[in-house]
């Protein structure tokens, strides 16, 4: 599993550059790029903070409201066969297909195994 970093409901990658000797990271889940990196891991967790402090700072300065991360929409790509059953048996359930595929995806266990941020 990837580490990941959480910070008022955003959420940030861990990379490294063995190359470089670094570790660095980027906000998730948003069209803002907004970056930060640093030697140890603490400053990592330390930088990614300041990065969306800084950013949600800026927001408020300019008077816009910041990208809420993960808004619930997104698209997916599956076979056109499995997209007909999927709507066909959501026709006969009477649910739509968002619906449907909510409560399918809902139901995935490995959503409810406990939340590991190695860094955070």
């Amino acid at each position: 599993m990837k580490n990941i970093l959480r910070y008022k409901e955003y959420i940030g990658s861990v990379e490294i550059s063995e190359a470089e000797g670094f570790l660095y990271g980027r906000v998730l889940g948003i069209q803002e790029k907004i970056d930060y990196q640093a030697v140890r891991a603490d400053e990592l967790v330390k930088h990614f903070h300041q990065a969306v402090d800084m950013y949600l700072d800026r927001c408020r300065k300019d008077g816009v409201s910041p990208e809420i991360p993960y808004k619930g929409s997104f698209n997916v790509r599956i076979a056109p066969a499995l997209h007909r059953r999927l709507a066909v048996h959501a026709v006969q359930n009477g649910v739509n297909l968002n619906r449907l595929v909510e409560t399918i995806l809902a139901s995935y266990e490995p959503l409810y195994a406990p939340e590991k941020d190695v860094l955070s």
